[in-house]
């Protein structure tokens, strides 16, 4: 199988009920390699569920995971460790990053890559004050722990088979021990990621993809802002432990 596609859910009804999946579904439909669609349900607590079983009847290769509820970090990994595909890749729900962006993805692989996140260069439409907020988060992050990425948030990251068992096999007990309540975008799970790949010699790629704005509840921009300093303190710390060697 060529393609894997993550979806974590928690409580995305309202998102089910616009047609984001037949959105997935049409694309997928044509293009000329397999592929599969994962949605991973994080235990919501609306009907997230019953739309998502009724939908994926009527689109082949998708299926649905029922997790108990953690948080997004624990969905996306236990989707990611549970893939077929040769290239697995996590996407958010209300298709923010278009499912077609994943054109601009594949290709890196076949120049050796072994990771491909997504960038989202200007973040068009976004409040002002959460594009200062990324500017912070960004300039912490690079201070701190050196990464390079221009966008280490985005939410469409892609992996080959080798990077995602080494990488999340690994995280997935430590992100067990921090389950969350209620919803949580668990900004430091997408910058441990990527600092774990860069300590483990994985090359990875940063594209510009396409974005749009959908005003998502999800984002507390003063609570998540804090947990992901925290998360950054925490990666300096078990670095320095020598826990990512």
């Amino acid at each position: 199988m060529k393609l894997s596609v993550i979806i974590p859910a928690y409580n995305e009804a309202q998102n089910l009920k616009k047609g984001v999946l037949e959105e997935v579904a049409d694309y997928l439909k044509g293009v000329d390699y397999d592929y599969e669609v994962l949605i991973v349900d994080d235990g919501s607590t609306d009907n997230t569920v019953s739309l998502a079983e009724k939908q994926i009847k009527e689109n082949k290769g998708f299926k649905l995971i029922k997790n108990q509820h953690g948080g997004k970090a624990i969905t996306v990994i236990r989707g990611l460790l549970k893939a077929a595909g040769e290239i697995a890749l996590f996407t958010d729900m209300d298709q923010a990053t278009p499912i077609n962006q994943i054109e601009k993805i594949l290709p890196l692989f076949k120049d050796g890559f072994d990771i491909v996140i997504g960038s989202r260069t200007g973040r068009k439409g976004a409040p002002i004050i959460r594009k200062l907020m990324a500017w912070i988060w960004a300039a912490i992050r690079t201070i701190t722990l050196g990464l390079p990425f221009k966008d280490t948030q985005c939410g469409f990251k892609a992996f080959n088979v080798k990077s995602r068992q080494l990488i999340f096999t690994k995280m997935l007990k430590e992100w067990t021990k921090m389950r969350v309540k209620g919803a949580a975008v668990n900004a430091g799970f997408d910058v441990e990621t990527l600092f774990l790949a860069q300590k483990l010699g994985f090359k990875i790629a940063e594209v510009e993809v396409e974005w749009h704005h959908m005003g998502t509840e999800r984002v507390q921009m003063i609570k998540d802002s804090l947990d992901g300093l925290k998360d950054i303190l925490r990666i300096k710390w078990n670095d320095l432990m020598g826990k990512y060697g």
